[in-house]
């Protein structure tokens, strides 16, 4: 072959792969339109019987030299990506989505702005056990200068036979002791009914990590004008996560905190392991602010000021973490839990961090 045909020849290559750019280009303009149609019926974006016609037609007009295999497996990468095309054009319209709403969303508790820039710190007892001991717990935390105190009242326990909460009677205890010191209350609530009954007792309802998929509590927090803290799921990944922050908003309610408090991995030197890149992931794809659970992410008191040092280095807008007076004598998680000497070592750990 001369050199002369052989450049006819990669001319002719070159002028088809520009038609071929030109052709997938105008058909991924078509699959954004069919996108937007699907979003606006509500339908879902994959579909397997137009994915089976297309192969189908594929292997009934072949006539090679390409087997019916190879460009099976061509076109199927097409759809696969023109679906992603869909989805990436569904995740812009978002209402937890940045691109959407560019400016950050502040969340406003009682005067404290989650989001503004500032570091604020989350602390209190796993399990709210008796009066006494949330009203020490909140002197500790008062002590330190914080404002938010975290304790629970409705418990979901892995077994049924461990300590279940106080219940009403825990949130009563929350708002009483909060109300003496100047504090706000963050306790989590399980069930959609529960959620009018809380509101006279919680500046903030969590939603914890077991909860972060249970739809009907999702929906009913996001009918309320009510902080939110969304903890992330035992296995949820960042899009799911998200995905049940859209629940919340959907229904009208924007001022949300994301909550990352661990996954659940092969690892066990951790209760659970903590993502520390899913605060800046979440920074840069939603508007919310984002805490970090550095008791529950851990398990481990030794590891605590390390694990909250590298969330507030990477962008975090509160720590949460876990403080009782006696941990040995704790209805729950007494292993993960500061006595009061752990958290002032804790708090003046991360006090020149925050406020240098």
């Amino acid at each position: 072959m001369t050199n002369y045909r052989l450049e006819e020849l990669r001319t002719q290559i070159d002028r088809i792969d520009m038609q071929l750019l030109d052709l997938l280009n105008r058909r991924a303009a078509i699959v954004e339109e069919i996108g937007k149609e699907k979003d606006k019926q509500g339908t879902i974006k994959y579909d397997p019987v137009r994915e089976r016609e297309l192969l189908n037609r594929v292997a009934a007009n072949n006539q090679g030299p390409f087997s019916t295999e190879t460009l099976q497996h061509l076109f199927k990468q097409i759809f696969k990506i023109s679906l992603k095309l869909q989805e990436s054009d569904n995740s812009e319209m978002l209402l937890v989505s940045r691109k959407r709403h560019p400016q950050d969303t502040i969340v406003d508790i009682r005067g404290q702005k989650i989001g503004d820039g500032n570091k604020y710190f989350v602390a209190g007892p796993c399990s709210v056990e008796s009066e006494e001991q949330v009203r020490a717990t909140a002197a500790e935390i008062k002590k330190h200068g914080l404002t938010l105190l975290r304790g629970g009242a409705f418990k979901p326990r892995t077994s049924p036979y461990d300590f279940q909460g106080l219940g009403e009677e825990g949130l009563e205890i929350l708002r009483k002791v909060a109300d003496e010191f100047g504090l706000s209350v963050i306790s989590e609530i399980m069930a959609p009914e529960d959620v009018e009954m809380s509101l006279k007792y919680v500046d903030v309802i969590q939603v914890g990590a077991r909860n972060m998929q249970n739809f009907n509590l999702l929906k009913a927090v996001g009918r309320i004008k009510k902080p939110v803290l969304l903890k992330r799921g035992l296995s949820a990944t960042i899009e799911e996560f998200k995905y049940a922050a859209e629940y919340i908003l959907s229904q009208g309610n924007d001022q949300v905190i994301l909550c990352e408090r661990g996954i659940r991995t092969y690892e066990r030197a951790t209760r659970n392991t903590l993502d520390i890149t899913a605060v800046p992931i979440l920074k840069q794809e939603t508007h919310l602010p984002v805490a970090v659970d550095v008791t529950h992410s851990t398990g481990r008191r030794d590891i605590m000021i390390p694990a909250a040092k590298a969330a507030i280095a990477i962008g975090a807008d509160m720590v949460m973490a876990e403080v009782h007076p006696d941990p040995s004598v704790a209805l729950s998680d007494s292993q993960q839990q500061m006595d009061f000497r752990q958290f002032d070592t804790f708090m003046d750990a991360l006090k020149p961090v925050v406020f240098s």
